[in-house]
This record gives structure tokens, C-alpha cells and sequence, in this order.
């Protein structure tokens, strides 16, 4: 698992590559808390280069969008690949995050 962080105007994007699991969540989730710690409160997680999203994972992305809801702050969702929309629908996320088809159309969307 790797994230790269890079910002457009004042939004954080976190490119997730590799798979979000048992393993990587809780180094995935430091590197989370780290840019929110660092005072960013709007955050959108690219999905386009992950392979695999693990209840683990979820939690690791319900946890961010709590967090960011405590600090009135925003999150989004772009990229699911088939997979990992199957997942997000299933459980119910789709319902409750911002989730957009392209990187263009989430930030957009702030």
C-alpha cells in the first residue's frame, strides 16, 4: 500500500496504490491522521489505483469521514474500481459518502 499526497487549491488528495487491508490499514489510517493533524480538513481519496478494499479498509474511511465531520470538515470519494463499488453499495457507504466517478468531478464537488 502507498498513498501519495498532493493538493489542489485547498483540498488534500490522497491516491490510494496497492490494497486496503488488515495489513495496510493501520499504516494507511497514520498517514491519514497525519494530514488531518497537519490542519487539513478536506480530503478526497482516489481509489483509481487500488486494488482491493478490506472491511478493514472501511473502517479506515468511515473513521476519516467521522473525523472530518467532527472538524466540520469535508470528505470524498473517486475512483472505485467494479470491486470495490460491489463493497461500498453492499455495506451501505454509498449511501452516506461523497462518491464520485472521476478525481474532475469530486473536486468539483466541494
Amino acid at each position: 500500500m502507498k498513498i501519495d499526497v498532493t493538493a489542489a487549491q485547498d483540498v488534500q488528495i490522497l491516491a490510494f496504490k496497492g490494497s486496503l487491508d488488515s495489513n495496510t490499514s493501520p499504516d494507511a489510517e497514520a498517514q491519514v491522521n497525519a494530514v488531518i493533524d497537519a490542519g487539513h480538513h478536506r480530503l478526497l481519496f482516489n481509489f483509481t489505483e487500488l486494488d482491493y478494499v478490506s472491511s478493514a479498509g472501511l473502517r479506515v474511511v468511515l473513521g476519516t469521514a467521522r473525523r472530518l465531520g467532527d472538524a466540520k470538515g469535508e470528505l470524498r470519494i473517486c475512483g472505485l474500481n467494479q470491486r470495490a463499488q460491489m463493497v461500498f453499495d453492499i455495506t451501505g457507504f454509498s449511501n452516506v459518502l461523497n462518491i464520485s466517478k472521476t478525481e474532475e468531478e469530486a473536486l468539483a464537488s466541494f
